[in-house]
């Protein structure tokens, strides 16, 4: 995502939008984002406009500090052009394109392009420590699909096996982890 020459290109512009919507969606003002995310106001102001790029990093902490996730705001800078997503998307397994180191421990992959009602989300890992906790307002559904893992849920755990699978609402805290490699389908209300 470049802006070139002062003119936002179509997926900053996207991701831009996103961005804004999901900010006010939240009540944030620019000022407050920037403090959240300890970006200035000014850079995030360009970013919402597609005119100035974000670091993995950077991404990472605005999606925090929205209650998103990386994955999500990718997702929707990927739509391949103006129009309304595709009634029926069919995405073979070669053409998936994994998010970019540094979003998750592991990768994470989304399963569908542009603006869904809900976004699905494979994860494979190895992450064998709990990590970050994350919230946010939307509603989440895990699937184990490989392995098995822990699954924290408002601080307490739960152990989930290969088929199991966990249905939370928006609020609840929550992270997961193993001591072995494991494959998630992880499916994301999408957020307002």
């Amino acid at each position: 995502m470049s802006a070139v020459g002062g003119e936002p290109d179509e997926s900053a512009a996207r991701l831009g939008a996103r961005l804004r919507e999901l900010r006010r969606s939240r009540g944030l003002t620019l000022v407050q984002l920037a403090d959240a995310t300890e970006l200035s106001h000014p850079f995030l102001s360009q970013v919402e406009r597609g005119l100035a790029n974000l670091s993995l990093q950077s991404l990472r902490r605005i999606a925090v500090a929205l209650e998103t996730s990386p994955v999500e705001l990718v997702a929707a800078a990927e739509a391949e052009d103006g129009s309304a997503p595709r009634r029926i998307e069919v995405v073979r397994a070669g053409s998936r394109r994994p998010t970019p180191e540094g979003f998750a421990r592991g990768t994470a992959v989304s399963l569908a392009r542009g603006a869904r009602p809900f976004t699905p989300i494979m994860v494979d890992s190895d992450a064998s420590e709990p990590g970050e906790v994350f919230t946010h307002a939307e509603d989440e559904f895990v699937l184990v699909l490989e392995g098995a893992v822990v699954a924290e849920l408002d601080g307490r755990a739960h152990a989930l096996a290969e088929g199991d699978s966990v249905y939370y609402a928006g609020g609840v805290t929550h992270r997961w982890w193993s001591e072995q490699t494991y494959r998630l389908l992880v499916v994301k209300q999408q957020a307002r």
